[in-house]
């Protein structure tokens, strides 16, 4: 192997090696700019003309009359290491019963909360033999009365 070839390789495995080690940033959703949040208009607006104005929502109240949401999420990944929230930003524009636009306010993650979601796991409700052993338990249980319909 000439030596052009051994420094070849050698470059070429050096790169894979320091650009498998980066850090990734995905961003997803959608935030609308900062012009088009001073364009609203509080009172004026409608939720028709928000969806216009600053695009389709990421979300929406569950009742008819709730707020909409717009959200944007940054997460960081290295490695192997388990995926970071770095930055989380969302507008909420709540409007009253006119469905006219009533606030639109800006939260970020140091604005949140953790929330602790439990696990809860229902037991079956069969006592006694499983729910298999019932099933292939009736299997020798029918005559051929009983599934020809006589």
């Amino acid at each position: 192997m000439s030596k052009f070839a051994f420094k070849y390789q050698y470059l070429i495995i050096s790169t894979l090696i320091l650009t498998s080690c980066s850090t990734i940033y995905k961003d997803h959703g959608y935030l609308p700019l900062d012009t088009d949040l001073k364009s609203v208009v509080i009172g004026k607006d409608s939720r028709n003309s928000i969806t216009e104005l600053l695009g389709s929502p990421s979300g929406s109240g569950v009742l008819e009359d709730g707020a909409i949401f717009y959200i944007s999420t940054k997460i960081k990944n290295f490695l192997f290491y388990e995926p970071k929230v770095v930055s989380r930003d969302m507008i909420v524009v709540s409007f009253d019963e006119k469905d006219l636009v009533e606030n639109v306010e800006r939260f970020s993650l140091e604005d949140g909360r953790v929330v602790v979601l439990s696990r809860r796991v229902t037991s079956a409700p069969v006592k006694g033999p499983k729910i298999l052993t019932q099933i292939l338990g009736n299997l020798g249980n029918a005559d051929a009365g009983t599934l020809l319909g006589q």
